[in-house]
């Protein structure tokens, strides 16, 4: 005999947990559903779907197997008893000493010396993502907006919003002038959080940029620090890919125009930090924020007790980073073969009809398929990314996912995948597009 079960109303969840706020319907995160169900496999599954969604750095990790190797008293984080209970006993929230002094060097050698941080103001955070969350529940309370230049990381949908109960509004930056972004914009977007009666906090930017794959100008660098001076609101510089500029020269740092301005009005501006692209780590999951703002760095160091990593993971990093010669090499060749990499997909996308934004770093490169929508819309363009995720088994982001103004724009990650996998993923969109010219001529 079955076994009845009372049925009583449904246990309710928090407003936080139910809101969709978290942005994962986005078509974004649908890509990496699809990807999931049909992964490709050169051997097992050479039919499935190749992940060009995400944004992870595996082209120098035979560099860190290769130290590793080499140290493995490193990636032991030392031996016997004693090396064991020192990982093991309780840290405080500042972190190993050790490590926030190499992760300050780190920084300042991804920067060619142009900058230079003070381990004191190294908060230790879980990921990027924790230190923008982090970042935006010190910086705004919940109604409270952030000024965010499009297109940006689809992400930040949830990373500055979901659980801080904070606006994003949207800075529109175009094609116009290859997405940089305008003080005619910061204004526009500004005005528009007053006319909503929002208070705006602060500008959120990242430089390099997620998804344009391109540097942010010094002059308009200038020009940002300038705007959130005058507004008297905080600045986020997102930098978790400026070891990934192909020429350390061609990425500003805000850091550097701060010294160049003796740190004038400085207390404004905090940087995130994250070895998950540069170093190729995601699963470490090690970031920073960087504050020149006291109160922040009190703040942010007794709220990233939500956010430690582990003794174990700092101490390997710890001795991986402070090995100048190491990190000299690996930033050099790192470099090097991204350069390689963006030139053989541009290259790969050029020859098939294929244009992109001129970029000079990060993962990725921000691809121009607007030719190919039958109208102008989001919609046009969302049906086009159905077609190649589906059919041409590929997954890309489209920019609409990015907050793009301008239909017909896609993000595609390079760095993900051996060389030969991305060659068969260029032969897939060059078939694809052969195809699209035929249909056109009929």
């Amino acid at each position: 005999m079955a076994i009845e079960i009372e049925k009583r109303p449904t246990v309710g969840l928090s407003k936080v947990a139910t809101s969709d706020t978290h942005g994962e319907d986005s078509p974004y995160f649908a890509g990496w559903k699809a990807y999931d169900e049909n992964p490709f496999d050169e051997v097992y599954n050479p039919s499935g779907i190749i992940q060009m969604g995400l944004a992870e750095n595996q082209v120098s990790f035979d560099l860190l197997e290769e130290y590793l190797e080499k140290h493995k008293e490193v990636a032991k984080c030392g031996s016997g008893i004693s090396s064991f209970r020192e990982n093991a006993l309780f840290q405080d929230y500042h972190g190993l000493l050790s490590f926030r002094k190499a992760m300050a060097s780190f920084m300042g050698q991804v920067r060619a010396g142009r900058a230079t941080f003070d381990p004191d103001r190294v908060i230790i955070t879980a990921g990027a993502t924790a230190a923008n969350e982090l970042l935006t529940f010190i910086l705004a309370d919940p109604g409270d907006a952030l000024l965010v230049p499009t297109p940006y990381y689809p992400g930040f949908d949830r990373d500055l919003r979901w659980r801080t109960g904070v606006n994003i509004i949207q800075v529109h930056c175009d094609s116009s002038n290859n997405f940089q972004v305008t003080p005619q914009a910061l204004e526009e977007a500004y005005k528009e959080a007053e006319s909503k009666n929002i208070k705006v906090r602060g500008l959120l930017i990242t430089n390099p940029s997620n998804p344009l794959g391109s540097t942010v100008q010094r002059c308009v660098l200038e020009e940002i620090l300038e705007f959130v001076t005058r507004k008297n609101i905080h600045l986020v510089s997102d930098e978790i890919y400026s070891g990934s500029a192909f020429c350390c020269s061609e990425f500003v740092s805000i850091a550097e125009i701060l010294e160049s301005r003796n740190y004038k009005d400085s207390e404004r501006v905090h940087i995130v930090y994250s070895l998950s692209k540069d170093l190729g780590l995601p699963g470490f999951r090690v970031g920073t924020i960087y504050s020149y703002n006291d109160k922040v760095v009190t703040t942010a160091r007794r709220m990233s007790s939500f956010t430690l990593i582990s003794s174990q993971t700092q101490q390997l990093l710890a001795s991986m980073l402070s090995d100048k010669k190491f990190t000299k090499n690996y930033i050099k060749t790192n470099r090097e073969r991204l350069r390689r990499r963006y030139e053989m997909i541009i290259g790969g996308l050029r020859s098939a009809g294929i244009e992109c934004l001129k970029g000079n770093a990060g993962l990725f490169c921000w691809m121009n398929l607007s030719p190919l929508l039958e109208k102008p819309t989001k919609e046009c363009e969302l049906a086009v990314w159905n077609t190649i995720l589906h059919e041409v088994k590929l997954n890309i982001s489209p920019g609409s996912s990015c907050h793009c103004s301008e239909p017909g724009w896609f993000r595609v990650c390079f760095a993900n995948m051996s060389e030969n996998t991305l060659q068969i993923a260029l032969k897939r969109i060059h078939d694809f597009m052969e195809t699209r010219k035929i249909i056109q001529k009929h």
